[in-house]
């Protein structure tokens, strides 16, 4: 495998271990000419799948524009990686489940929207700007305030729900503008 810091193609395999979801081998690597370390994912080949394009173009399912589209979602935000991984395979899981042969891309632009809007909600509204195409701020406020209904609703459901929101922003017993 060529070094992605010098371009030789000689290394050492450091360390190898399966991915949490058990669908790759995640392996570090050391080149054995600038000594810099880099990792490696060796999957299992499945069925080939094809993304159907908003405009009708077919073209092979590319796991990288995934994660490369919920990477700069989650750009500064406290995220590990670790977790961005699983979502793509997580993502990639479903996609396979399904046994179809297809997928249209906004079948895999909303899978992607649900997971960060459960996971971070700044880097749900990043991604669904780029995705739905916002136009102007406006539209950054409709979905800001969809998020904010969801979650009074979620908080009116479980009372729990609200108290966890407030210890991660340390609001704990605080009063804010008169509500708790």
């Amino acid at each position: 495998m060529k070094c992605p810091f010098c371009g030789h193609d000689e290394d050492r395999v450091i360390d190898s271990r399966s991915t949490e979801e058990g669908t790759a081998i995640r392996r570090r690597r050391e080149c054995l000419r600038c000594l810099g370390r880099f990792t490696s994912y060796e999957r299992v080949e499945t069925h080939p799948l094809v993304v159907i394009k908003k405009d009708g173009r077919r073209e092979p399912f590319d796991r990288q524009k995934v994660l490369s589209g919920i990477l700069k979602a989650c750009q500064k935000r406290p995220i590990s990686t670790q977790e961005i991984e699983r979502i793509v395979s997580e993502i990639e899981k479903v996609l396979s489940d399904r046994m179809k042969r297809e997928v249209e891309a906004s079948g895999i632009g909303e899978l992607v929207m649900e997971r960060l809007q459960a996971l971070d909600q700044v880097a749900y509204v990043r991604f669904a700007s780029v995705y739905r195409r916002f136009e102007d701020a406006s539209d950054f406020v409709k979905e800001v305030k969809g998020l904010a209904v969801g979650d009074q609703q979620a908080d009116r459901r479980d009372p729990r729900n609200l108290s966890a929101k407030m210890a991660r922003r340390g609001e704990g017993s605080k009063v804010k503008n008169g509500a708790v």
